[in-house]
């Protein structure tokens, strides 16, 4: 993988640092009181922004390792579950028990993005959003991992 798509990738763990570090004193809040309409919006918009960065960093190593164009209706799943596979050009990106704790971040991304925010439920959010910043680290090791792996190999 070139070092400009490193970059990249860097970048996008950066940003996702941000985010997760910034809504850190939400999360401090809700295990006070339950979330109001605007605080689950905020939370919604929070985990679909973590889940579209993760997307960002699979959609540059996808690229960057030849894969082919992202363009049926369902990509966004096949672009998750290839992160797990092996494939000629490169080891797999994250550790398969990863696959249940991801996949639920992304069925969130498909219901943030076709609901109305009067909608989203804290029961089901709250999982997803007291669980971020685990989640986040192990994915993020798994990611340093990969790039370390790719940048021995140039």
């Amino acid at each position: 993988m070139d070092s400009f798509t490193q970059e990249k990738i860097n970048l996008e763990i950066s940003k996702i640092d941000t985010l997760v570090d910034k809504s850190s004193l939400l999360l401090e809040k809700c295990q006070f009181s339950e979330p109001d309409f605007f605080d689950l919006n905020a939370i919604g918009s929070i985990l679909h922004s973590f889940y579209n960065g993760l997307e960002s960093i699979f959609k540059l190593i996808h690229k960057a390792n030849g894969g082919k164009p992202l363009t049926n209706t369902m990509w966004h799943s096949e672009l998750f579950y290839s992160m797990f596979e092996e494939t000629k050009s490169r080891n797999a990106v994250l550790q398969r028990e990863l696959t249940e704790p991801l996949k639920d971040y992304l069925g969130f991304r498909h219901v943030f993005r076709h609901s109305y925010g009067y909608e989203l439920d804290w029961l089901r959010l709250n999982p997803l959003f007291s669980g971020m910043a685990d989640v986040w680290q192990k994915v993020k090791a798994n990611l340093e991992k990969f790039l370390l792996e790719n940048s021995a190999a140039q």
